[in-house]
């Protein structure tokens, strides 16, 4: 490969500006925290039953119980279910650590599967081979913001005669046809750490649900399983939510849909200067399957050479990430999971080339231009 033009540094890029986004409400934001600072109820209580409310009409769901994580929203339906020490929980061996961290911690064993190379989300025909006796639950990831093969692994799980637990941290607003990430499975669990599509001013998670006896244990689960209080039906845990974290993000909500359109055409644009620098045979751009609506939590491309990129854009301060770089098979803490004979070959080969441009909505042309100049500059490549 010939050596690369250097173009010129500009700007930063950053990976992601939250500060773009909180410029225009932030009004809207002092206002919601100071309406809790004066009522001094900042643990549950009506700032977060309002949220609870609105969020299910939101996802199109009967229940949303609102958690401290969306680790925590794992960890509270994985508990609520009564999953636990000789069950087994299949999920994809490449995703955030809470997937299946959640699992083990309930003392559970997560049963890794491959990924699709396309769309990075759990391959169901692994999901299928991999179901057990002892199989409790099925937990597919919606990675960077596209929905995972639901249809396929409703399907597979209904044989098997076990729930879904969608892990959609990285989903809000992700489709299938009409319906939502969060709405398919038995419960729905969302992330708002403040880096998300909708992020919180800190940590915070959410629960969705149809089944309102499954919703009534959550909220039990969440609050050391007291009903009424200090008298304890069963071991939970402190998973409640800040009321300050509520207020932020139900004025935020109103703007999602606003926010996922403009990170939504910033992936086309994308895919256009992609297309014009001839960088399609060097770069495999994220997919949208038909009938899919991708939100975009990030966008990953595939290169050779993905270190020695990174590096090169890092130079010209250009924000890049690695999500994720060690998968969980390969992650210490699960060694005494992985059995001998298993082998992950497309995770790996993702871990190996994944790389996550910025893509926030805030996100300008010539910004995204600097972007794909950069590495056009790294491939030698010319319009």
């Amino acid at each position: 490969m010939k050596p690369p033009t250097v173009p010129a540094t500009g700007a930063a890029v950053p990976l992601l500006d939250l500060s773009a986004q909180y410029a225009p409400i932030r009004d809207e934001i002092l206002a919601a925290i100071t309406r809790v600072c004066d009522s001094q109820r900042f643990i549950l209580g009506p700032e977060v039953d309002a949220m609870e409310s609105e969020f299910a009409s939101l996802l199109g769901v009967a229940d949303a119980v609102t958690v401290s994580s969306g680790t925590d929203a794992l960890l509270a339906v994985l508990m609520a279910l009564g999953i636990g020490p000789g069950d087994e929980v299949i999920t994809p061996t490449f995703s955030f650590f809470a997937t299946a961290g959640c699992v083990s911690r309930v003392g559970a064993t997560p049963v890794f599967v491959d990924i699709d190379p396309v769309t990075f989300n759990a391959d169901p025909a692994a999901i299928a081979r991999a179901v057990t006796p002892r199989t409790k639950a099925i937990l597919p990831v919606h990675l960077y913001g596209l929905c995972a093969d639901m249809d396929a692994i409703l399907a597979i799980a209904a044989r098997a005669g076990v729930p879904v637990i969608e892990d959609a941290a990285q989903a809000i607003g992700a489709r299938i046809g009409d319906r939502q990430a969060g709405s398919l499975g038995v419960a729905g669990c969302f992330s708002f750490f403040p880096s998300k599509n909708l992020g919180a001013f800190g940590d915070a998670g959410l629960v969705t649900t149809n089944d309102p006896g499954l919703a009534q244990e959550l909220r039990l689960v969440r609050n050391h399983g007291a009903e009424p209080k200090y008298y304890h039906s069963r071991i939970g845990g402190n998973f409640r939510l800040d009321a300050l974290q509520a207020a932020v993000l139900r004025v935020k909500a109103p703007h999602l849909s606003g926010w996922t359109a403009s990170r939504r055409t910033n992936a086309e644009r994308y895919r256009a200067l992609f297309r014009d620098a001839n960088l399609e045979s060097v770069v495999e751009l994220p997919i949208e399957p038909p009938g899919y609506t991708h939100i975009y939590n990030q966008f990953v491309i595939r290169v050779s050479q993905r270190d020695a990129l990174r590096d090169h854009l890092t130079r010209h301060r250009i924000g890049t990430e690695i999500y994720y770089p060690v998968p969980f098979h390969r992650q210490e803490c699960f060694a005494g999971v992985v059995k001998p004979d298993d082998h992950f070959p497309v995770a790996d080969r993702v871990a190996a080339s994944c790389l996550a441009l910025p893509i926030y909505g805030e996100l300008t042309a010539p910004q995204q231009q600097q972007v794909v100049s950069g590495i056009a500059a790294f491939y030698g490549t010319t319009p």
